[in-house]
C-alpha cells in the first residue's frame, strides 16, 4: 500500500492534527523522532526521489538553523538554570540550548509532514476529494483547477515573449526604469493572453453544462475506507509514540508561551 493511494482529505487532515499535536510539545526529542518517522514513511510508502525531497527540505534546514541561531542569542537567562558557556553578555544555558533545539526541530518536522502529503498527493484528486468529503464549491474547486493549469501556459508564453524581444533587437533591460518598462512589456501580453484563456474556459464549461451545483455527479470518484482512518491512526500513534518517548527520557515538555 503506497501513499499516493489514500484519501486526499484525510492525509491532509492527519498533516494538521499531527501539526497541532506537536504544537502542544516543546522538547527536541518528539519532533526529532516525528521528521524520522515521517522521512523513512516518505521514501519507503511514498515512492518519493531522495534527490528531489532533500532540493525542497534543504531551504527549511537553513530556516531551522536561523531559528535556533535567534532563539540562542535572544533567549532569556533564568535564575536557576544550568549555564554551559558564557562569553561578554552572551550566556548559554542548557535549558535555552534545548528550548532553541526544539524551536528548530519544530520547524523541520512540520516540514517533512507538508512533503509528505504534497509529494503523495496529486492536485487534482485532492480537489476532487475537497468537493466530495468536505463540501468545497465547485466553482471554486474547478477556478483553482483552472489556474493550476494555466500556470505551466502561462511559463511558456513568457518565454515565447522574451524570444520574441529578442529576435526583434530589444536591449537587455540595465538600469531600474528599464526594467520597470521591460515588465510591462512582458506583462501586459501575458494579462491579455490570461484573460482570453479564462473566457474560452469559461464558455467551455458552460456548453458542458457545468452550473457549479454541489450536488452533481463525478465521473472519478474519490472515496473513504478503513485504510484512510488507519493511516490516520498510524501517523497520530507515532507523533504520540514519539512524545511517549521523550517522557520516559526526561525531555518531554509542555509549551507555555515562552522561549
Amino acid at each position: 500500500m503506497f501513499l499516493h493511494e489514500f484519501n486526499p482529505s484525510i492525509k491532509a487532515f492527519t498533516v494538521i492534527v499531527c501539526v497541532l499535536i506537536l504544537s502542544v510539545f516543546f522538547d527536541p526529542v518528539t519532533p526529532f523522532l516525528t521528521l524520522v518517522m515521517t522521512a523513512a514513511a516518505t521514501f519507503i510508502f511514498g515512492r518519493v526521489s531522495f534527490k528531489r525531497w532533500i532540493l525542497l527540505f534543504s531551504p527549511f534546514i537553513f530556516m531551522a538553523a536561523i531559528s535556533i541561531w535567534s532563539a540562542l542569542i535572544f533567549s532569556k537567562t533564568i535564575e536557576g538554570e544550568t549555564i554551559l558557556w558564557t562569553w561578554g553578555i552572551f550566556t548559554l544555558t542548557e535549558e535555552g540550548f534545548l528550548r532553541a533545539l526544539s524551536l528548530g526541530m519544530r520547524v523541520l518536522s512540520f516540514t517533512s509532514l507538508s512533503l509528505l502529503f504534497i509529494l503523495t498527493t496529486k492536485p487534482t484528486e485532492f480537489l476532487l476529494s475537497l468537493m466530495q468529503q468536505c463540501r468545497l464549491p465547485p466553482k471554486l474547486a474547478y477556478g483553482i483547477m483552472a489556474g493550476y493549469r494555466f500556470l505551466p501556459l502561462m511559463k511558456e508564453e513568457f518565454e515565447i515573449i522574451r524570444s520574441a524581444h529578442r529576435i526583434r533587437g530589444v536591449p537587455k533591460a540595465g538600469t531600474f526604469p528599464e526594467k520597470m518598462a521591460e515588465l510591462k512589456r512582458y506583462t501586459v501580453p501575458l494579462l491579455a493572453g490570461a484573460i482570453r484563456k479564462a473566457e474560452r474556459t469559461a464558455m467551455a464549461m458552460e456548453s458542458k453544462g457545468f452550473t457549479g451545483d454541489k450536488n452533481r455527479d463525478f465521473y472519478h470518484k474519490i472515496s473513504v475506507s478503513w485504510k484512510d482512518w488507519a493511516y490516520f491512526t498510524f501517523f497520530i500513534g507515532a507523533v504520540l509514540a514519539s512524545a511517549y518517548i521523550s517522557w520516559l527520557f526526561g525531555f518531554l515538555q509542555l509549551y507555555n508561551g515562552e522561549l
